[in-house]
């Protein structure tokens, strides 16, 4: 149209934008916002939404939060747009911001909306906040849109409820899907609780609704996390007959309960013979049941098979190195130390973060940064103390460094989330649930420590990991220490 010197309006340039946010053309659409700048179409209040979408879902979300601050009108579409672009962004606690500036200036959150800020909650295990959007979604009677009745299940199941989740999914007044289906599977595998979720999947097609590569994902997930390996297989060998064809994470999730079970030359025969050509994540599952299990010689093929794919990710040197240094091979280690440096691989920092009264709390390891860390740390003295006076004895085997074991015993003493529930037990009123969340995967003497530290202060703690949910109770973990 600009070529043939043809008039460009406000309907053109909207229609053209849309276009960019379905493809993702994020410098088409920087080239379009100039023009609509130049023909003066600022003021249209459709065009601006527009543009404000393409910039969320393209992922410059300053640029879509200058033109949302450039709106003397804002519909609901313009709202909807920067929450959910927000959330979708990894950015949930402004998306939260956001959905509550919304209601105080007025405006209605509709479907879209509460999805949104659901998403957000979940990112942050932000339960509290989670609750409140439920509750208005069942005052307004949002619930009736299964879209949104499948987020709610999603959004307390990720914050470590699963009781909840299961409550919401009992008692909708819209029809299951196989989302809904689906997503409540994974719920209880998440939570370790295998028996629930191959119970649900069973239930689903009694049901009449077939189970998709989904369901049978989310039930591989449970028996996985659950140690429930043969009932894995069975249905793992029973995907074909039900006209479901297994992908790479099927292959895989198998993959990880062989391997996690001990059964590590099963795994390796199966990423050896599957129809599909492993991938890294293949060969990282089975370098973590290698070092679960002590075996250095599977360990070493693991790894090398990483290199020649090219992973350069620092978990595959830490595993390694973490091998070496369980049968003391100190050699090995600063060899495979040697080989991060000449990369310029760094250790991913281990960081937790808990919510007390609305607010977000990040702890890094060894932190001295939060305004109560004195306190903090005082409390966690004591609780070293009282869990020391049960049993607890510091696991420096699962410190890497070749240094004293008072030296070791320091070092695992401040782990993140050992900070992150000590905050939680000075900051909340007894037997309230203390819920962190963590980036990595909860080390092996953290979870004996929070497992005592339950029975001690006779709190529920749960932990959710960048893999599964810890819930601790009394002295024991819904995990039941298989993990």
């Amino acid at each position: 149209m600009l070529r043939d010197s043809r008039r460009v309006d406000a309907l053109s340039c909207s229609f053209a934008l849309k276009a960019c946010a379905r493809a993702l053309a994020l410098s088409e659409a920087i080239q379009l916002h100039s023009q609509v700048v130049r023909f003066g179409f600022c003021a249209d209040l459709l065009l601006r939404t527009t543009l404000l979408d393409v910039y969320a879902k393209g992922g410059d979300l300053d640029a879509a939060g200058k033109v949302f601050d450039g709106m003397h009108v804002r519909d609901i579409a313009s709202w909807n747009a920067l929450i959910y672009g927000l959330a979708q962004g990894h950015r949930p606690s402004e998306a939260i911001s956001l959905y509550k500036r919304m209601k105080e200036e007025g405006l209605k959150p509709n479907e879209i909306t509460v999805i949104g800020a659901l998403s957000a909650c979940s990112q942050l295990g932000a339960t509290r906040e989670g609750g409140r959007v439920h509750d208005y979604i069942k005052e307004e009677k949002l619930d009736q849109n299964v879209q949104v009745c499948n987020v709610v299940i999603d959004m307390y199941a990720k914050c470590g409820f699963v009781d909840k989740a299961y409550e919401v999914f009992d008692g909708m007044r819209s029809r299951k899907g196989l989302v809904t289906w689906n997503t409540m599977i994974m719920a209880f595998a998440m939570q370790g609780d295998g028996y629930k979720a191959i119970e649900l999947f069973k239930q689903m097609g009694q049901d009449g609704v077939e189970p998709d590569a989904v369901s049978f994902l989310a039930a591989l997930c449970a028996c996985n996390h659950a140690g429930l390996v043969e009932e894995g297989v069975r249905l793992f060998d029973s995907m074909k007959e039900c006209g479901v064809v297994p992908n790479v994470k099927h292959y895989g999730t198998v993959v990880d309960l062989l391997g996690r079970a001990g059964r590590i030359r099963e795994a390796y025969d199966i990423i050896t013979s599957m129809p599909m050509m492993p991938d890294v994540v293949f060969w990282q599952s089975l370098l973590g049941a290698c070092k679960t299990y002590g075996n250095v010689e599977m360990a070493e093929i693991a790894s090398q098979h990483l290199l020649e794919l090219g992973s350069n990710g620092c978990g595959d040197f830490v595993l390694l190195s973490n091998i070496y240094a369980a049968r003391a091979r100190w050699d090995d280690v600063g060899r495979v130390r040697e080989a991060m440096k000449s990369r310029d691989i760094k250790k991913v920092p281990g960081f937790s973060y808990i919510e007390v009264d609305g607010k977000i709390h990040k702890f890094n390891n060894g932190d001295q940064h939060h305004e109560s860390w004195q306190e903090i740390y005082r409390k966690l003295e004591e609780i070293m103390f009282k869990i020391t006076d049960h049993g607890y004895v510091a696991g420096t085997d699962f410190v890497l460094h070749d240094i004293a074991d008072e030296e070791k015993e320091n070092a695992i003493c401040y782990h993140s989330e050992k900070l992150a529930v000590a905050f939680g037990l000075i900051s909340t009123a007894e037997g309230t649930p203390i819920q962190v969340i963590k980036n990595l995967r909860i080390c092996g003497d953290c979870h004996t420590a929070i497992k005592l530290i339950s029975k001690i202060y006779n709190r529920e703690i749960i932990v959710r990991d960048r893999s599964r949910f810890h819930r601790f109770r009394e002295g024991s973990c819904s995990c039941r220490d298989y993990w």
